[in-house]
């Protein structure tokens, strides 16, 4: 049985699907007939962490729902290369048309699932999580969060209406009103929502004092180094959760998360990840 998926993923393959033309295949109609029986095995070439599973399933009921897909790995699983995900059989056919879509999803999923691993195991011993942000690929940002979460990552805002960001340019626009950025975080608290928390981006330990004094929950230090970050650890000691932001990559994120902060976000885990190689091996029983 194939896993029930949310209507923006249904959407979203239905999409892929129409922009492949995959129901208007010329070189599948002219040469491969609808009694060609065929066994796929959907194979990792490369070590990695699993995602996209029951998306793909889907890509391949979606062109024939008489195809046998069985997933033989779970998301989050390690893949080793050489190792079989999954497999399927029947129509020939229709797993051609579904093959390059199918294909398409988990290996960008899973590519995605691999980083975010490599910065967990990373920053491992420490409190530090691994968070991703907003920056995904257009449509896909339900699957992009769920292969962060598959790599061991946490997800920071699925959307804006998930809570209050007040980041450089909320405050200049602030800042033309005279409205100091201490003002701005108590004028977002006293707006918002009693299940909305609020989070003020910041850029020197001056501001950190302000945001903490404030009142903000969370406080974003952006593009601090190292030494900047430990310093404002301890001025806010406690008082808000604190997330570190810009710039950070695997030479240094460990000494990142070594400085006390709570929440790590890396932009690069959803959209500049290199996809997991997966292929499709198929055979025709004889």
């Amino acid at each position: 049985m194939t896993q029930m998926l949310p209507p923006e993923v249904l959407n979203l393959i239905n999409a892929a699907l129409t922009e492949d033309q995959a129901f208007n295949d010329p070189t599948t109609q002219a040469l491969i007939p609808d009694n060609i029986v065929g066994d796929g095995i959907l194979r990792a070439k490369a070590a990695g962490v699993l995602a996209g599973g029951a998306v793909a399933q889907q890509v391949f009921h979606r062109i024939d729902p008489a195809l046998e897909v069985n997933l033989l790995l779970n998301d989050g699983a390690d893949l080793t290369p050489g190792a079989d995900i999954a497999s399927v059989r029947g129509s020939a056919a229709s797993i051609l048309r579904a093959e390059r879509t199918a294909l398409n999803f988990m290996q960008r999923m899973s590519g995605i699932a691999t980083a975010t691993n490599q910065y967990v195991r990373a920053v491992a011993g420490t409190s530090a999580r691994i968070v991703d942000t907003r920056k995904t690929a257009p449509g896909h940002r339900f699957l992009d969060k769920y292969s962060v979460r598959m790599g061991g990552g946490h997800n920071h805002r699925l959307n804006l209406a998930d809570g209050i960001l007040i980041k450089d340019n909320h405050l200049e626009a602030r800042a033309s009103l005279e409205e100091p950025l201490a003002d701005v975080v108590r004028h977002a608290i006293a707006q918002a929502s009693h299940t909305i928390r609020v989070e003020v981006e910041v850029e020197s330990l001056a501001q950190v004092r302000e945001a903490v004094d404030a009142g903000a929950h969370i406080i974003m230090l952006d593009n601090m180094d190292v030494e900047t970050m430990r310093e404002a650890v301890a001025i806010i000691d406690g008082r808000a959760s604190v997330e570190a932001s810009g710039g950070i990559n695997m030479g240094t994120v460990r000494a990142v998360a070594e400085t006390g902060v709570d929440l790590i976000s890396i932009g690069g885990l959803t959209h500049s990840t290199e996809a997991l190689d997966i292929s499709l091996d198929l055979e025709f029983p004889q």
